[in-house]
């Protein structure tokens, strides 16, 4: 069992090491980094999820039961991680929704995906396509929303709709997820050749986005906020997967799915977690740490979850 997890885990984070080690060493500047990253976030990950959810089996996949339980696990974090943030270590609000975020949105797509395929098979993606569908539209329209009623620049409800939507729709992963629903639910079919060339660009997104997770990584430093960091790794890797274990066996969600639920919210902050404290200017230092000392940490708490759901 013991090598069988190290063969699932350790091939994934060779690949980030790999770009964190080239990068660190001068064989790759942050703007060829920055290139990496902008073609895979940008242009191949939003052609995966296109594809993905145009061929995906609706009425198989999007389990209600996997959904509850999946986001109900995800909101509760974002709302821990504000009042932590809040009552534990006494930053201003926008600082505790920034570090909410961090605890809300989990790595689904550069970790949650690759390690789901080492470890069920390229088969058993169903409910990583189902949770992924709806993480960035639910993430950041849960995030943006509260931030700017928190923000409240008198703008009244109707600017703060708008710009929710707005922040949302500039999003390529979201457009690329919506115009999958629009391809599957139309009945409309991808030409061959279309189809053809999307696999080779697919198959270049996850390995391609691996290694300039890597080298990203080699920007960030684990300074300052310990406490706080190690709060926001505690919620992300531990209590949020084991909310969506308890409610996923409560609501008896059938095995693959449950699998994929519970490995997906194990997995790290995204780096969307920084990009949404960026965007605000608010605990930048903790998202980016996060980041940083959470993906690291995962190799061994994916360990402890792949041995708990055997």
């Amino acid at each position: 069992m013991f090598q069988s997890l190290i063969d699932v885990i350790l091939p994934v984070f060779l690949v980030i090491g790999a770009g964190y080690v080239a990068t660190r060493r001068g064989y790759f500047q942050a703007s060829h980094v920055d290139g990496l990253m902008k073609f895979t976030q940008s242009f191949a990950i939003p052609c995966l999820l296109f594809r993905a959810i145009a061929t995906l089996d609706l009425s198989a996949s999007f389990d209600p039961r996997l959904l509850i339980s999946f986001y109900t696990g995800a909101a509760t974090c974002f709302c821990l991680g504000m009042a932590g943030a809040r009552l534990i270590f006494k930053r201003d609000w926008e600082d505790c929704v920034a570090i909410g975020f961090c605890c809300l949105f989990s790595n689904s797509v550069l970790l949650g995906l690759p390690i789901t395929e080492r470890a069920y098979g390229a088969d058993n993606l169903t409910g990583n396509y189902a949770i992924i569908a709806f993480h960035s539209p639910f993430c950041y329209g849960l995030g943006i929303t509260v931030m700017e009623i928190v923000r409240n620049k008198g703008a009244g409800g109707i600017a703060t709709v708008k710009s929710v939507f707005s922040a949302m729709f500039k999003n390529v992963l979201i457009l690329g997820i919506a115009l999958g629903f629009l391809v599957n639910l139309s009945g409309l079919w991808i030409p061959q050749a279309v189809d053809e060339a999307l696999s080779l660009v697919i198959r270049a997104a996850l390995p391609t986005a691996l290694f300039a997770l890597g080298g990203v990584l080699v920007q960030y430093r684990p300074e300052g906020d310990l406490r706080t960091i190690g709060f926001v790794c505690a919620i992300s890797l531990m209590v949020h997967p084991a909310l969506v274990w308890s409610m996923g066996s409560a609501l008896k969600v059938q095995p693959d799915l449950f699998r994929s639920a519970v490995l997906n919210a194990a997995m790290a902050p995204g780096f969307n977690a920084y990009i949404f404290a960026n965007m605000y200017g608010r605990a930048k230092r903790v998202a980016a740490s996060s980041v940083l000392i959470a993906t690291g940490s995962c190799i061994l708490t994916v360990w402890l979850w792949l041995l708990i759901l055997g």
